[in-house]
């Protein structure tokens, strides 16, 4: 008999601020203040769209609806106490929510209350869950350059890896715009505050996207990054780097990137000796958490109990969280095994 696998202790180093909300939450908040939703937010399927532009647009289009229904601290905090308690049913003792202050500094006073108020609730929401919380601020490739350097410095005030501080760095949205060499600067003030370098690449775009990424950012982990199994040169270079790749493979099939689980080369990444961290990007469109990611590792791709454990230990090695947590939670894992 196969064990739980949402008792299996883990990082969850792969969820997005507003897609990390409840279908019920959107729903109350987009009631409250009178905002009508798309219909395919709110239904019970998951979003599918082709892995090109229009897809994107689609997706897009209903990420900044649930988004545009964010309107102040109150509901703020709401999302990062719901992702707390949604994360510790499934496991998860370490927790790097990805936010990107922009879009919510005009409802609060700007970047930086936009910013304390994600990390005072995280800090709240660790105290009362038990799940350690870092946060990850995001840029996007769709504005300037120096936009992202400007959250990069705010990144860099809060830095460090107890609960509510800011872990890493990140650059997020579509990898077909915007170019990598221009945000490097801004990784590089991230990476002098000691933030990790977490920027999105390889899912929309090849193996020539994760090694421009891994060449002009600097990366600790890549959001996503599964296309480097296209390539084993690439894919050589992230494994002798060191560079964790977040995979969410319930993501890439929602985004067209493969037809079906079973296509995600999680089996090829992991023999590769790549060191992977499941991920569940946002549940809020793709109605998959994080057990369900371990679920697919273990029904389409074969993984034994000692491989999601490893899978699981992964996480937590490339997680930022203190020493102490991350030794308490690998021996949860071997715990997990043993019962």
């Amino acid at each position: 008999m196969s064990r739980d696998l949402a008792l299996l202790p883990k990082a969850h180093l792969h969820l997005h601020f507003t897609g990390s909300m409840r279908i019920s939450t959107l729903a109350e908040l987009a009631t409250l203040h009178g905002i009508r939703l798309p219909a395919a937010l709110l239904d019970a399927d998951p979003l599918h769209v082709p892995a090109d532009e229009r897809g994107w647009f689609r997706f897009q289009r209903l990420y900044d609806a649930a988004r545009a229904c964010v309107r102040g601290e109150a509901d703020m905090r709401r999302i990062v106490a719901e992702a707390a308690e949604d994360d510790a049913r499934e496991g998860s003792g370490r927790l790097e929510i990805q936010v990107d202050p922009t879009s919510y500094a005009p409802f609060v006073g700007g970047l930086t209350p936009a910013l304390e108020i994600v990390l005072d609730a995280a800090r709240e929401a660790s105290a009362t869950t038990g799940v350690d919380i870092g946060v990850i601020v995001a840029a996007s490739r769709m504005r300037h350059p120096l936009e992202a350097r400007t959250l990069a410095r705010l990144a860099a005030t809060h830095a460090g890896d107890g609960p509510g501080q800011v872990v890493g760095f990140g650059l997020s949205n579509d990898e077909r715009r915007g170019e990598t060499p221009e945000f490097a600067a801004a990784f590089a003030i991230a990476r002098r505050a000691g933030l990790a370098s977490v920027p999105h690449g390889g899912e929309l775009l090849g193996p020539a996207h994760v090694e421009d990424v891994v060449g002009h950012l600097r990366p600790d982990r890549i959001g996503h990054g599964v296309r480097s199994a296209e390539d084993p040169r690439v894919l050589e270079r992230v494994v002798e780097e060191g560079v964790a790749l977040e995979v969410c493979p319930a993501s890439n099939v929602s985004l067209g990137v493969y037809a079906t689980a079973a296509d995600v080369p999680l089996r090829a990444l992991v023999d590769a000796g790549a060191t992977v961290a499941l991920g569940a990007d946002d549940p809020l469109l793709f109605l998959s958490r994080l057990v369900d990611q371990y679920a697919i590792a273990r029904d389409e791709h074969g993984f034994t109990d000692d491989e999601l454990a490893e899978l699981a230990r992964s996480s937590i090695r490339a997680s930022r969280a203190a020493d102490d947590v991350r030794a308490r939670l690998l021996v949860g894992v071997d715990d997990w095994l043993a019962s």
